[in-house]
């Protein structure tokens, strides 16, 4: 396991895998790696972001996704000036805000939450 130096995919699994697609593709405006029925791949710097249907299939059973539940919180950093003109441009394509623009001096951070369409819980965070 100490060989173990980054990260280089991460999986959501979807319900709504369309929708998740448009979600990333129009609105978080990340650039298309690889797209394949079942399998869309997002790259972001040196790592991907992947979407893949939740089924059973040939490696595991995803199981169910429990309703209401977040899976997963992603983390982005932005610059500061960022966080308003996201949060702007969320509002105007319509994606509800979990928390709106906020500063949070213990962390040094200003941050904005909201949700993809699989539920998951989206930061996008900026240092200060």
């Amino acid at each position: 396991m100490g060989d173990i130096r980054n990260l280089d995919y991460t999986i959501l699994l979807c319900c709504r895998m369309a929708e998740t697609v448009a979600f990333y593709r129009d609105v978080m405006r990340f650039p298309i790696e690889t797209e394949r029925e079942n399998w869309v791949s997002f790259q972001l710097g040196s790592s991907l972001l992947t979407l893949r249907p939740r089924s059973k299939w040939s490696l595991c059973d995803d199981g169910e996704r429990m309703p209401g539940a977040a899976s997963v919180q992603l983390a982005f950093r932005v610059s500061p000036p960022a966080i308003d003109a996201c949060h702007t441009e969320l509002v105007e394509k319509g994606v509800p805000i979990l928390r709106g623009p906020t500063n949070l001096p213990d962390w040094r951070h200003r941050t904005l939450f909201f949700r993809d369409p699989e539920d998951n819980i989206i930061e996008l965070y900026a240092e200060y």
